[in-house]
């Protein structure tokens, strides 16, 4: 087991003390995360109770499923759409809705659902079945049949209440398939009102459409003749005021759709389209006009047979080649012979005849630019007197009609609402006719063979989960009142201390003689423990400790025994003291006398070394308790403790002081007050009601330095597998198994 650290408590100051005021917060503290092997533990330590509770949830389950009347459930599925048809001419022409989304259908069927639940069709399904104030209705129902002298609201009220309080409507996610359930005592009667309720929910439908339809027929009529005529007037008024104006539009009666809305494109004037033409036609000339300038610009600007345009005509790009070749030539005749020679002659009347050419074939070219540019700008200026010409037109007429378009956007204002008002007349003459329903009953409902409640295996399910968890409450609550120590963790979990060391329980035999094995189980938690001692002060090894429990017989004695000899086997010389003066227990155990001790020593003034015994082992000595004294705690009262312990602590390494239990007793509080360490000692899974915590209030009070706690007479086997780890002696069983 490897050693602990020191306890890191916020809640100690100093040398280890401790702050009373944050005592509830030691006790209250709870574990950070689950922790199973401490769940395992407390499973184990209350199996029965575990045990009982959930037999008693079991059986109470069996008992309520046997005391239930038997209720039979039937249930019929109807499909719902969001589309129906319509039998118009003897032919079936669905209808269809335009396209909902998903929150819209959700929506739908939601409405639908409750509609089906609805005290309107109950009251339609009660009249069907001719249920309201049938003795077999109320009887299928468990309850005694109506007086005869209830009035017929308050049995039409009876009726429709349990059939509300009795249906069971059910629509899955992402399906239209609704289920209609319903349960009474009768499974035929629930069979028949199933069915109702699906064939009543479809006739409910069809009369709901018929009759909505029907008014609105009759007010769509006077509407749409009305609507008739302000169109028909709107129309004559505009296109008596088009030809009073001189106003001609072009693309007349063309329409339009948008936004779903059907619209009268009247288009445009014929002034006003010329003007786009010309328009465009100018701006096309611009962009001419503007490019033979650049031509014409580039070519005037510099030299002739500089300019791009000229170098790029195909008789320049001739004649530049021949005045290369003949200038090449005439190099060649002028390295070999005179000026008046005659071949020296003809090439220079030939390159100056070249040269006139090309000088001439580029004024034509240059030329040629300008009248390009000269015939462009003409044309520019032009279509821009046109274009002034027809925006003067197109501005006057833009006067006139103001009038026309107040008059246009009347007309097609009542063009559209004609339109709407006839296409709804259309549609509500289709939906008077005879409807298809968009509601289709899938499954009729069955009379029932086997009653829906009550279920048995639920109801034991149910039973087991209650008790699982009513034993987990009661667990629960038991171990937060119950500070009994029931694995390492609890140490931490619940008294707040550094665990030191775990001593596992002796298996069958006597822990000294255990101790005697050095490969016992035993031997290895105390050196273990021992380990853990030397680290457990930032100084190291505390010089005066003491060891205490809370009660008797939890092995303070073994445990201060065999620390003692573990750091005499180091070569530390120890003193082993036996501080309870009640029930002294060392000198028995050591076999030695008990005439002279540490009551000797406090009532007198004899050296320490006139009390010390030397026992078998080496570096190990023992000061007994001595005779009983009449009062233990007026002798620990007076300083004469304090200079024995200094006494001791001047000629000894280590001082262990063997004190008697806390509760009831104040010897070993004054006690640990003047030592450098306490070890408290913890019994593994003792039953305390709430004795370790007190022990530990009372211990704490005097501010001593805790060093942590030792768990003892711990099985590892009955707190769990995980905790085989405890068992030093694995080791040395693997190991001789591998040997043989």
């Amino acid at each position: 087991m490897p050693s602990p650290a020191p306890a890191a408590d916020p809640h100690f100051h100093g040398h280890g003390t401790f702050d009373a005021t944050d005592e509830a917060e030691h006790f209250g503290s709870s574990r950070s995360a689950f922790d199973f092997r401490y769940i395992a533990a407390a499973i184990r330590a209350n199996l029965w109770l575990i045990g009982a509770i959930i037999a008693a949830a079991l059986a109470f389950a069996l008992v309520a499923t046997m005391l239930q009347t038997k209720r039979y459930a039937a249930s019929s599925t109807i499909q719902i759409n969001d589309s129906s048809g319509r039998i118009l001419g003897g032919q079936d022409e669905p209808s269809s809705d335009q396209e909902n989304t998903s929150y819209d259908v959700d929506r739908f069927l939601k409405t639908q659902t409750d509609i089906i639940q609805s005290r309107g069709l109950a009251l339609r399904v009660a009249q069907d079945l001719k249920l309201i104030g049938s003795p077999q209705f109320y009887e299928a129902q468990g309850l005694p049949a109506p007086t005869a002298g209830t009035a017929p609201d308050a049995l039409r009220e009876q009726a429709v209440n349990l059939l509300v309080g009795n249906l069971a409507v059910r629509l899955p996610r992402d399906s239209r398939i609704v289920t209609v359930s319903y349960v009474s005592n009768n499974p035929e009667l629930s069979a028949r009102i199933a069915n109702a309720y699906a064939e009543e929910f479809i006739q409910a439908n069809l009369d709901r459409r018929f009759d909505s339809s029907s008014y609105a027929r009759g007010y769509l009529e006077g509407q749409l003749t009305e609507a008739k005529a302000k169109l028909e007037g709107s129309e004559r008024a505009l296109n008596t005021y088009a030809r009073n104006a001189g106003i001609i539009r072009t693309g007349e009666g063309q329409v339009e759709s948008q936004g779903g809305k059907s619209t009268v494109d009247r288009g445009s004037s014929v002034t006003g389209s010329s003007l786009a033409q010309i328009n465009t036609a100018t701006n096309e000339a611009t962009a001419r006009r503007i490019e033979a300038e650049g031509r014409w610009r580039a070519v005037s600007s510099g030299p002739l047979l500089s300019s791009p345009l000229v170098l790029q005509n195909s008789t320049v790009v001739t004649l530049l080649t021949d005045r290369a070749r003949v200038e090449a030539e005439l190099s060649q005749d002028r390295a070999r012979h005179l000026e008046d020679y005659p071949s020296v002659r003809a090439k220079v009347a030939q390159l100056a005849a070249i040269n006139q050419q090309l000088n001439s074939v580029a004024i034509n070219v240059r030329n040629s630019v300008r009248s390009d540019y000269q015939a462009a700008l003409g044309t520019e200026r032009a279509l821009q007197g046109q274009v002034t010409r027809l925006k003067n037109e197109t501005m006057s007429e833009q006067d006139r009609a103001v009038q026309y378009n107040l008059l246009a956007r009347e007309a097609d204002t009542n063009r559209q609402l004609y339109e709407g008002l006839l296409e709804r007349y259309k549609t509500l003459n289709a939906v008077a006719g005879v409807s298809l329903s968009n509601v289709s009953v899938i499954d009729k409902a069955e009379v029932p063979k086997a009653p829906s409640s009550p279920n048995l295996f639920k109801n034991l399910l149910v039973g087991l989960i209650m008790g699982v968890g009513l034993a987990a409450l009661m667990v629960f609550f038991k171990d937060q009142f119950d500070d009994a120590i029931r694995v390492p963790e609890d140490i931490e979990a619940k008294l707040q201390l550094a665990l030191l060391g775990v001593v596992p329980q002796s298996q069958g035999g006597d822990p000294q003689e255990a101790l005697l094995d050095p490969k016992s189980p035993i031997s290895e938690a105390y050196n273990s423990l021992r380990g853990s001692l030397l680290y457990s002060t930032a100084e190291g090894l505390p010089q005066i400790m003491l060891i205490t429990s809370a009660q008797a017989s939890e092995g303070k004695t073994t445990s201060s025994h065999a620390i003692a000899s573990g750091f005499a086997r180091m070569g530390k010389k120890v003193l082993l003291i036996d501080g309870d003066m009640r029930r002294p227990s060392l000198h028995k155990r050591m076999d030695l006398p008990n005439e002279r001790g540490l009551s000797t020593l406090l009532t007198s003034h004899d050296p320490l070394a006139s009390a010390v015994a030397k026992s078998s082992q080496d570096y190990l000595s023992l000061l007994v308790a001595g005779p009983i004294p009449p009062s233990p705690t007026e002798l620990l009262s007076t300083v004469r403790i304090e200079e024995i312990l200094q006494e001791a602590a001047g000629q000894f390494d280590v001082v262990m002081v063997d004190s008697p239990p806390i509760l009831g007793l104040a010897d070993s509080p004054l006690m640990a007050a003047l030592v450098d360490g306490v070890i408290f000692v913890v019994e593994a899974d003792r039953s305390r009601r709430g004795s370790l915590k007190a022990a530990l209030r009372r211990l704490r009070a005097m501010r001593p330095i805790l060093l942590g706690a030792v768990l003892t007479k711990f099985d590892p086997l009955k707190a769990g597998n995980r905790y085989s780890e405890y068992y030093g002696y694995d080791y040395y069983q693997y190991e001789s198994k591998d040997k043989d």
